[in-house]
């Protein structure tokens, strides 16, 4: 049924596959069979989880006739700034809702943001985004604009079909390099990334790896509704007879350090321990939580010693630079 997915159009905006590369030191260091699915390595302005998420949703937005894309996210967005890259390959303008945390400073992805012209809305309150987009779209509209609206994180049933097929690539690299991964782990929020996973590996007969997902700092029973929610409404969409339950997703929550944004010793110590371990950066706000879940879960035996397990490196490369102050304290 997964093969359903490829008769979507998509908008190519990177080369695919991402590289999967066993993580020796790190790995013998925990005591597990470690890789890391190397999704910040990707050509569109420094790559990231959005990419394959925005390959069907500008795809979906060109057959639609649309000429402009609006989006949300926080200032430290990596989804705005992919976003706006992928609209100035396909010809379109942007405009981007920008909530808390963090400042309108121009630096990180604000900075990159600002180079891809993209027009910036800040609002002071994260529960007036999605009004504020509504009304942009509404004003482009009497202006003779086409607009398309993406929710945050391209948290949409288009946006879940990139990691759906995703599920295939990694299971694809892992016969090649002889393995089979009894986990995938990665930083979870909107919800489009451990849904589309969840979601082809359910397709392909694959249910026994067990995909955890690291809140970056939302509850776990709010991310999980969610993640339900998403899910059914992707096989709706599909034509598919296929449900989730929550039973069906794994999110820890106490990996937030205070909630989504709050950067603290141990995610910038996290940060420290894989750079000079495998010399791999991970940024402050997603993918140290998500690392130091992991590495948590293995000393807790949540995570078994022995196993195969695949840590999605869901990029962020420009967020330390948009935090260097803070992340400086802990150094």
């Amino acid at each position: 049924m997964i093969w359903k997915i490829l008769s979507y159009p998509r908008f190519k905006l990177t080369s695919l596959p991402t590289p999967m590369e066993r993580s020796i030191k790190l790995g013998k260091e925990l005591g597990i069979e470690l890789f890391i699915k190397r999704d910040d390595v990707m050509e569109l302005c420094l790559g990231g989880n959005k990419v394959r998420k925005l390959e069907f949703i500008v795809a979906d937005a060109i057959r639609k006739g649309c000429d402009v894309l609006i989006t949300r996210g926080a200032t430290h967005s990596n989804h705005v700034r992919l976003t706006a890259a992928a609209a100035r390959k396909a010809g379109m303008d942007v405009y981007a809702v920008i909530t808390p945390p963090g400042n309108m400073d121009t630096q990180g992805n604000i900075l990159l943001d600002r180079l891809l012209g993209a027009t910036l809305v800040p609002v002071e309150k994260t529960e007036e985004a999605d009004d504020v987009m509504r009304s942009i779209a509404e004003k482009l509209r009497s202006e003779g604009r086409r607009p398309y609206i993406i929710p945050a994180g391209g948290a949409s049933e288009m946006g879940v079909l990139g990691y759906t097929l995703a599920a295939l690539e990694i299971l694809e690299q892992s016969t090649l390099l002889g393995v089979r991964p009894e986990y995938i782990v990665h930083a979870t929020g909107t919800g489009a990334t451990q849904t589309g996973l969840t979601l082809g590996l359910k397709l392909l007969g694959a249910e026994n790896v067990k995909v955890i997902g690291i809140s970056n700092g939302r509850k776990a029973s709010d991310v999980v509704k969610r993640l339900v929610e998403l899910f059914n409404s992707t096989t709706s969409m599909l034509g598919l007879d296929v449900r989730a339950s929550e039973d069906d997703f794994i999110v820890y929550d106490e990996y937030g350090f205070g909630g989504y944004g709050v950067i603290t010793r141990e995610v910038v110590e996290t940060m420290k321990y894989v750079a000079r371990t495998e010399g791999i950066l991970l940024d402050p706000v997603y993918t140290a939580k998500a690392m130091y879940g992991l590495i948590d879960l293995v000393h807790r035996g949540v995570i078994r010693k022995g196993s195969t397990v695949v840590f999605i490196h869901t990029g962020g490369s420009p967020i330390p630079f948009q935090y260097a102050g803070k992340i400086a304290e802990y150094l």
